[in-house]
């Protein structure tokens, strides 16, 4: 059961609006290394994890993801609101608003829709953990990347926070894989796995 606290975990307040910047940080509400798609990865993984810390792990940093996402939400709806129709095309904003006016609709920079196909779920602990391990590295490239690009510090602060939080995810992630390492090499799994051995 989740408990929803009506305040961002970080606070956003952009005073500039900049469509160019939001066609590039929308990637990270429905991009393919997007919030979005790590907090149905997370949420849906926890299901096949064998131990309840494994669980809970996973279960709030799916949680916090779901935070994650509004704010990047926050931060595209502050970036477009109240753009006037000259500012929409010369930031090549067009393409989106007509479909979307400034709608937050979950997709990559590049325009390509949120996809199911974007997260992986396997069943496998292992093969999980190291999947989400490697998911949060991606996400903290994708921020260093809009970091790169952009200029307002407004924005800024609130991607160097978003950015933070993934290195915190994948140190979370690196020591969920040694707690179940640790559990797992007790039953020798690697060696004798009863599953597979006929």
């Amino acid at each position: 059961m989740f408990v929803y606290e009506k305040k961002l975990q970080y606070p956003v307040r952009i005073k500039n609006p900049n469509a160019a910047l939001a066609k590039v940080i929308i990637t990270q509400y429905g991009g393919p290394d997007g919030e979005l798609g790590a907090s149905l990865r997370y949420l849906s993984q926890r299901y096949e994890m064998p131990y309840p810390e494994l669980k809970g792990i996973l279960t709030d940093i799916g949680t916090e993801e779901l935070g994650h996402l509004e704010m990047i939400g926050t931060i595209v709806h502050q970036l477009t609101r109240n753009l006037t129709v000259d500012q929409i095309k010369e930031a090549g904003f067009d393409t989106y608003f007509v479909d979307r006016t400034v709608g937050i609709y979950p997709q990559a920079a590049s325009g390509t829709p949120w996809s199911a196909a974007t997260m992986a779920v396997k069943g496998d602990p292992i093969t999980d953990l190291m999947e989400d391990m490697g998911a949060e590295q991606k996400a903290r490239t994708t921020y260093d990347n809009i970091l790169r690009l952009s200029d307002d510090p407004d924005v800024n602060n609130v991607i160097r926070f978003l950015r933070e939080r993934e290195v915190v995810h994948f140190q979370r992630f690196g020591e969920a894989l040694r707690i179940l390492t640790d559990k797992l090499n007790q039953k020798n799994f690697y060696a004798i796995n009863p599953a597979f051995d006929k």
